[in-house]
């Protein structure tokens, strides 16, 4: 039995040694299949990916914000003059929703509040300046406007968080473009229902922005006469030590 054995094992070191290349290229192989399995889950993972990075961009963009008027801004066509146009926005999610303007014409526009946060169901109106520049000629241009656009871009926010324009460059990918809006311009000289709206938009703009610029109440003392101040809780104290001295009083 020894012997039979030591003839196998020196049978199978020289098969060994006349074809040392059958394991080497059994074990790479090997390792090829198992690398190319690895490749292939690698690659369809990249391919899931991708078909769902393509259908998230075919889905619509749930909106946050809603604007008055929906696609446009309408401006007073004077030349010469700072116009002004109007635009309500109101945050129509259930979050908190910073939204902040753009415009193709920065040098001659501006808004004001250029941006900030609103919270959910809350509304303001927008005044968004123009400088308007004289024509060449004589004529009325009131077909140059689709030369100036804006856009107002959202960002969803939580409840307590300040207004940063920097939160829009940090967060990009969670930034919505909501609407860009045409500027167009009206024939003051006409009397329209966009033209009506404007001014009714406007002034209640300049009422908020009043209301804004005014102190605030003074809850302190309040002054009658010639500096007779009343003071609740003088009244109160004084009212209770009278009470006091009765008490004593009743019990002598």
């Amino acid at each position: 039995m020894v012997i039979a054995n030591h003839h196998k094992s020196l049978s199978e070191g020289m098969f060994w040694r006349l074809f040392p290349f059958w394991q080497s290229g059994t074990t790479s192989s090997s390792s090829s299949s198992t690398q190319s399995h690895q490749n292939g889950v690698g690659s369809s993972t990249r391919s899931s990916n991708s078909v769902s990075s393509v259908a998230k961009s075919l889905l619509p963009v749930r909106r946050r914000l809603r604007f008055d008027p929906a696609s446009t801004l309408y401006f007073p066509y004077e030349p010469g003059k700072q116009i002004r146009s109007a635009v309500g926005i109101k945050n129509k999610s259930r979050s908190h929703v910073a939204f902040k303007f753009q415009t193709t014409a920065p040098k001659s526009c501006y808004m004001r509040p250029p941006g900030g946060i609103l919270a959910p169901g809350e509304s303001l109106i927008a005044t968004v300046f123009k400088f308007m520049e004289l024509p060449e000629n004589n004529e009325k241009q009131l077909d140059h406007k689709n030369k100036v656009k804006f856009k107002i871009i959202s960002l969803k926010m939580k409840a307590g968080t300040d207004y940063v324009p920097e939160l829009f460059d940090e967060q990009k990918d969670q930034v919505v473009v909501e609407r860009i809006l045409l500027a167009v311009f009206l024939d003051v000289e006409r009397q329209c229902p966009a033209l009506e709206k404007l001014k009714r938009q406007l002034a209640e703009a300049d009422a908020t922005a009043e209301t804004r610029k005014k102190p605030l109440v003074d809850t302190g003392p309040q002054v009658v006469g010639d500096g007779l101040v009343i003071d609740e809780w003088k009244e109160r104290r004084e009212k209770y030590l009278a009470q006091q001295q009765v008490v004593e009083v009743d019990s002598l």
